[in-house]
């Protein structure tokens, strides 16, 4: 399995693909780029198009996610971001290797789980200057009103709390664990503690998964979670909608580049896709206080993610399947019309998720993993709580295992049984042409020896001339 992984830029981005693959930090990627000097960090909140164009902005005027946990399973989120501060509710490591708390960056892109969780919840802070001058800071940046502070990155979703869980992925785990292992404990563990939102910025090039993994995602389709899932990128090698963005129910993002159309790089395709958000020259925040441009699906999920989060907000009551409708029934049509293998239902737009009537429905427009159980399992539905071992899998033949047939000396019972089947026969036989050869003898002997009607007719055809002479 591999990440969902940031696209490599041109002139700088070379060592900006570095940065993202080597988790160094803004300060020391800046002395890298020719003793450039380091940006101030409004200058990254001024990167953040998205929330304007997604119509996120307007969405903060009904919700900005306050009281929704969302859990964020990457490569673990730095809690000491700046933007981060008081942002994370908990935490775990699922790989063996990590903090337990899961605020340490492991596995082969460490900073990811940090880019992703300040796109989806980052408060951004106040600088040096606005700290000294806070009257100064109202109108520092767009994101003024969300209540968080005018610098650095803001997420979708600012007043919502995250839960990191760390797994590693992409290279040989020290914590011994794979990844087929990783993923269904993650998901559990964020259900378990209160997530309503899943955030899964991971893809792979199978669109099949393991089915140790139905029961953790059938777990959160019972237990009422949004599940939101990269689609993965071209470049990366994801042609196809990879696992776990397969899964029924679970909401596949897409991604656009910055004309809106869908990326080339930064995205894949698939009938799985739900819809489409800006995957390409992205910012977030780096572990130590740094940021980065990066680009990918692995971004446009948790802005996805956190347009959840404000829906679950402003109506705690309203069921999974009816915020990803929401989101997916307000998209904006893309391509060709109606629902598509690149935009889904189409183009992300917050402000009329929050704002729009929508018809209530019961049913996940992107399916269900329950029922999908039903028919590919053939009856074997994934149990919602954790096995002891693991079961047979349904697929299994019925039928006992092959063996070579070994020659045995028959029973007496075997042969007796035979042997008095051919005797009966034999006698039943044997008693008829006895029947016959007595009745050949008796009719012999009451022939005429001249063939005549005269008193050595038979029995027989003296009645038969009674009966004539009588009927006349």
């Amino acid at each position: 399995m591999t990440r969902a992984t940031a696209r490599p830029r041109r002139t700088a981005s070379a060592l900006m693909a570095l940065a993202l693959v080597g988790g160094i930090s803004a300060a020391e990627l800046a002395a890298a780029l020719a003793g450039a000097p380091a940006a101030h960090a409004d200058s990254w909140r001024d990167k953040e198009y998205w929330l304007a164009e997604s119509g996120i902005t307007k969405a903060w005027e009904v919700s900005k996610g306050a009281g929704v946990k969302v859990a964020v399973i990457d490569s673990g989120v730095d809690g000491g971001h700046p933007d981060l501060a008081g942002v994370l509710a908990g935490g775990a490591d699922i790989s063996g290797a990590g903090a337990a708390n899961g605020q340490e960056s492991i596995g082969a892109k460490p900073e990811h789980g940090t880019l992703v969780a300040t796109m989806l919840a980052g408060r951004g802070h106040q600088s040096a200057e606005a700290s000294a001058k806070p009257s100064a800071s109202a109108s520092a940046s767009p994101a003024a009103g969300a209540g968080a502070g005018p610098d650095g990155i803001i997420g979708v979703a600012p007043e919502a709390q995250l839960l990191s869980v760390s797994t590693w992925l992409g290279s040989a785990n020290p914590g011994g664990k794979t990844d087929q292992e990783q993923i269904p404990e993650a998901v559990r563990w964020a259900v378990d503690h209160g997530a309503r939102v899943i955030n899964i910025s991971l893809g792979s090039t199978s669109p099949e998964w393991p089915q140790s993994w139905d029961a953790a995602f059938l777990y959160a389709e019972q237990k009422d979670v949004v599940i939101v899932a990269a689609a993965g990128n071209r470049v990366g090698g994801n042609i196809q909608v990879g696992a776990p963005a397969t899964i029924p129910g679970v909401l596949t993002v897409a991604g656009l580049d910055r004309s809106g159309k869908a990326s080339i790089d930064s995205s894949s395709q698939g009938i799985s896709i739900g819809v489409a958000a800006p995957a390409e020259d992205l910012a977030g925040g780096m572990p130590a206080g740094g940021y980065a441009e990066w680009a990918g699906t692995s971004g446009a999920t948790p802005i996805v993610a956190g347009v959840a989060a404000l829906i679950r907000s402003k109506w705690p009551e309203m069921s999974a399947s009816q915020v990803i409708n929401r989101i997916v029934s307000t998209a904006k049509d893309a391509g060709v019309p109606g629902k598509d293998p690149l935009y889904g239902f189409g183009v992300l737009n917050a402000e009329a998720a929050l704002k729009a009537d929508v018809a209530e429905t019961k049913v996940n427009p992107l399916g269900s993993i329950s029922d999908w159980i039903r028919v590919q399992r053939r009856g074997n539905p994934a149990s919602t709580a954790p096995a002891a071992a693991p079961a047979p899998s349904s697929a299994a033949p019925t039928l006992p295992e092959a063996t070579v047939p070994v020659a045995q000396k028959p029973s007496q019972l075997d042969s007796a049984v035979p042997a008095a089947v051919v005797l009966g026969f034999g006698a039943l036989f044997l008693g008829i042409i006895a029947a016959a050869a007595f009745q050949l003898r008796a009719a012999l002997r009451n022939t005429p020896k001249d063939g005549g009607d005269g008193p050595g007719r038979s029995q027989a055809t003296a009645a038969s001339s009674e009966d004539s002479s009588n009927r006349s």
